[in-house]
């Protein structure tokens, strides 16, 4: 039986792809490589990248065109980003650290939700009101679905606005702030929630779910996510060799290949936020290094979270 797409949706898709390259003239390069599986990419307004070696608790900082160096050192660093200030966020295991701009810790961003402790925080995502939004997937299941989405407010304080997720992970928070986009991993699909206000969400929603593993490919669960100005969603698909981009509606539009096969993490970089960068493990996530892989992607670019 053929699918029929309406006219205007198909339409609509063409125009929100019309910008990426096509997926087969996009080849990943290797920027760097680390020990092992690293996470958590973000770039500083120097262009310096920051990559997370979860396995060895190592950050480490490559500026542009260098070789990577130790930057901090904590339990198991995963999902980072950036403050306005300079200061930094990184989930870890189980708190959401505050490091100053040399990696020198300051008092933790959260260790509880609600006066529970945090269970394993994943990915972090800022909003406009100074606040930020952090996956908490510890322990979470397809079958025990106990993770989380927790909210600091500007005061400091931690609350939970989403309950019962299978193992929540990348996340972000579209420009306006009205939706809210978590990748719910087991599931291999992306989560839409509205915001009704920084930090209380309305009812959770399928946005997308994204292709089966085939060939080689070793699983299909989504993990980090960026966004480009035109509002498409590039998702790393954990266990497939591929970044995956929906447009603004959740349709798949490319499958760019990736360079490493365990896909972490997704962050635009660049004079030109033009460059997409890629963490994970070449090939795979216990027995292999982790590198950083960088996709020119000309046309195309990519949301700044820095202002």
């Amino acid at each position: 039986m053929h699918r029929v797409i309406p006219a205007l949706s198909l339409v609509s898709a063409l125009l929100f792809a019309g910008q990426l390259p096509p997926q087969d003239s996009v080849k990943p390069v290797k920027v760097a490589q680390v020990p092992g599986y690293c996470e958590g990419i973000v770039f500083d307004r120097a262009g310096a990248a920051y990559v997370s070696d979860t396995q060895h608790g190592i950050i480490y900082k490559i500026a542009p065109g260098g070789e990577p160096a130790v930057w901090a050192r904590t339990d198991a660093p995963n999902g980072h980003r950036i403050l306005p200030d300079g200061t930094h966020l990184v989930a870890d295991k189980r708190a959401v650290l505050h490091l100053d701009a040399n990696g020198r810790p300051l008092p933790p961003a959260s260790t509880a939700a609600d006066g529970k402790p945090l269970k394993g925080p994943n990915d972090i995502a800022l909003d406009p009101g100074r606040g930020f939004y952090f996956t908490d997937p510890g322990g979470s299941t397809a079958d025990n679905p106990v993770g989380t989405v927790d909210y600091v407010d500007a005061k400091g304080t931690t609350h939970i606005v989403a309950e019962g997720i299978a193992f929540p992970n990348g996340i972000v928070l579209r420009p306006d702030g009205r939706t809210l986009l978590v990748g719910e991993s087991p599931h291999d699909r992306i989560l839409s929630f509205e915001v009704l206000a920084p930090g209380r969400l309305g009812a959770r929603r399928v946005f997308a779910v994204l292709p089966k593993k085939t060939g080689d490919q070793i699983d299909n669960q989504p993990d980090g996510m960026a966004l480009d100005e035109d509002g498409n969603l590039f998702v790393a698909h954990y266990g497939m060799h591929t970044v995956q981009v929906l447009d603004p509606h959740g349709r798949l539009v490319r499958s760019y290949p990736a360079g490493n096969l365990t896909t972490s993490n997704v962050a635009f970089g660049g004079p030109l936020m033009d460059q997409l960068y890629i963490t994970g493990a070449i090939a795979g996530e216990k027995t292999s290094p982790g590198a950083l892989w960088r996709l020119d992607l000309k046309g195309v670019r990519g949301r700044r979270l820095l202002p």
